[in-house]
């Protein structure tokens, strides 16, 4: 069965069809604040998308962007002590993006293309829009011109005659139709961002945010314009996927399009997919609403693997709630997964485990969960049921070894009861279908080694710390000097001391 996806496009179910190498396009953040489970429930689906893809043998060529220019990054300038400009706050949310993905054990992507990096290619595509007569300039700014576009709203499902005003209220005295989008904008930071900045009330001027020259005169790219440019810069004319949040289907992804096809000539995305919104307490999760849980604070309180087995409960073209519901049954999963795969490695690598024993039973077992895990995965990504089946595969591996155990036990171990080769492959499949496709980290001893001395060295740095609070930096360094000879290099910044193990 190959793989099939629900495209925002054609409004259905399609076959995923691919020529070579699959290119894979993923809006991301604009990074004027920490992330948080919304933002990361993107993530995750492009993230077992990209993995599958590459189960199946396929090699995956997977971006996304960081947006580092925004009316949101520059309402934040003078916020925090070193924000003086705007490269400096999304220099901040920029790594704690970064910091949240290896969090989360996100494959990484092949390349993270910034804004601030692709100023040149955004003119040029400017340019060229303007040149073959779908855009056009108004005192500095250039905007698209939506009547141009034949084909404009047709992922979205809208009429033109039926769109409101897009852009901000200063722009539309000079913009020839009213749902006109912006291409380049002139000058700094609009009027609208300078109100939000002063909401912020930081005692600070307002920024003009950074600009650059161009064609007409210094200014900024528009939104929309950047992730055209980008995707077409780093995977070409056409990409195979091109992934992001429900939220983004109009205007952004719809503007895309236009503007991307206006000026190649060419379908500017093969398969659309798009991912529901998180919701918490009955609201889309939102920075802006104030009901949002933190990658970060997320981690430490749930860690990775439930935050993956929670994501995995949902299609991701629905809604998902995040309740102590839907959080309870994740941890209920993602502890019989590893409860599981505990027992069958013990199982597996005492002597109790032969080369005759066979239990049949496991065997089919193993087999049916591969079987309806790759149903699942092409059906749409349904990870649920890809779960689902995972699961029944621990159901048959308790069986047998709490069987094949007793067995043991009662002839005191003369004849060895654990099926060797049948909690091999079981053991295998729990590595390559919940590890490696949907990201779960199953530990070995070493790992709990790692962990304990993770949290010896942090006990350390909290002695090193009171000791320089308190004046004593002779008893701090020797602190330092001593875990530096074990291999752990520390190194001391604004927020704390960090460290990583040499």
């Amino acid at each position: 069965m190959s793989l099939v996806v629900t495209d925002t496009l054609e409004d259905e179910r399609v076959d995923f069809t691919a020529d070579g190498d699959v290119t894979l396009y993923v809006c991301g953040l604009t990074v004027s604040d920490d992330p948080h489970l919304g933002h990361a429930r993107l993530w995750f689906h492009a993230d077992v998308l990209h993995r599958w893809l590459d189960h199946v043998g396929y090699d995956v060529r997977h971006v996304e962007n960081v947006t580092d220019v925004n009316e949101k990054i520059t309402a934040r300038v003078g916020e925090r002590d070193g924000w003086t400009a705007e490269r400096d706050v999304a220099e901040t949310f920029t790594a704690s993006v970064f910091d949240s993905m290896r969090g989360l054990n996100l494959k990484r992507a092949e390349v993270y293309p910034r804004v601030t990096e692709h100023v040149p290619e955004i003119v040029d595509l400017v340019e060229t829009l303007i040149e073959r007569g779908y855009a056009y300039e108004s005192n500095g700014s250039v905007y698209f011109d939506v009547t141009t576009f034949d084909e404009y709203g047709k992922l979205s499902n809208q009429d033109l005659d039926a769109l409101e005003a897009q852009g901000e209220p200063d722009e539309r005295s000079e913009k020839r139709n009213p749902a006109d989008f912006a291409l380049w904008k002139a000058d700094g930071v609009s009027e609208t961002a300078a109100r939000e900045h002063a909401k912020h009330d930081h005692g600070a001027e307002t920024p003009a945010g950074e600009t650059w020259e161009s064609p007409w005169g210094e200014g900024r790219p528009g939104w929309h314009v950047e992730c055209s440019a980008m995707s077409t810069t780093h995977l070409g004319d056409t990409l195979d996927i091109h992934m992001g949040g429900r939220d983004l289907v109009f205007p952004h992804h719809e503007n895309e399009i236009a503007q991307s096809e206006a000026a190649t000539g060419e379908a500017f995305a093969r398969h659309w997919l798009h991912v529901g919104l998180l919701e918490m307490d009955g609201e889309k999760m939102s920075s802006s609403i104030g009901n949002f849980w933190t990658v970060p604070d997320a981690l430490d309180e749930l860690g990775v693997n439930v935050i993956r087995t929670f994501y995995a409960g949902a299609a991701y073209r629905s809604e998902q709630a995040l309740t102590e519901e839907t959080i309870a049954e994740a941890e209920e999963r993602w502890e019989r997964l590893s409860r599981t795969y505990d027992r069958a490695v013990d199982a597996l690598d005492s002597t109790d485990a032969g080369a005759k024993a066979t239990d049949s039973d496991l065997r089919d077992a193993v087999e049916a969960a591969r079987g309806d895990f790759a149903a699942a995965m092409n059906d749409d990504l349904n990870l649920r049921e890809a779960t689902a089946a995972l699961l029944d595969l621990t159901d048959a591996v308790n069986r047998h070894v709490d069987e094949a155990g007793g067995a043991a036990a009662e002839s005191g171990g003369a004849e060895p009861a654990y099926d060797y080769r049948g909690l091999r492959e079981a053991v295998e499949a729990f590595e390559a279908l919940a590890g490696d496709v949907l990201g779960l980290q199953f530990e070995s001893p070493s790992d709990g080694d790692v962990d304990l001395a993770g949290e010896l060295v942090e006990l350390v740095l909290d002695v090193r710390e009171a000791e320089r609070e308190a004046g004593n930096y002779e008893r701090a360094d020797e602190l330092r000097d001593a875990l530096r000879e074990v291999g752990v290099e520390i190194e001391d910044g604004p927020d704390g001391a960090t460290y990583r193990f040499e």
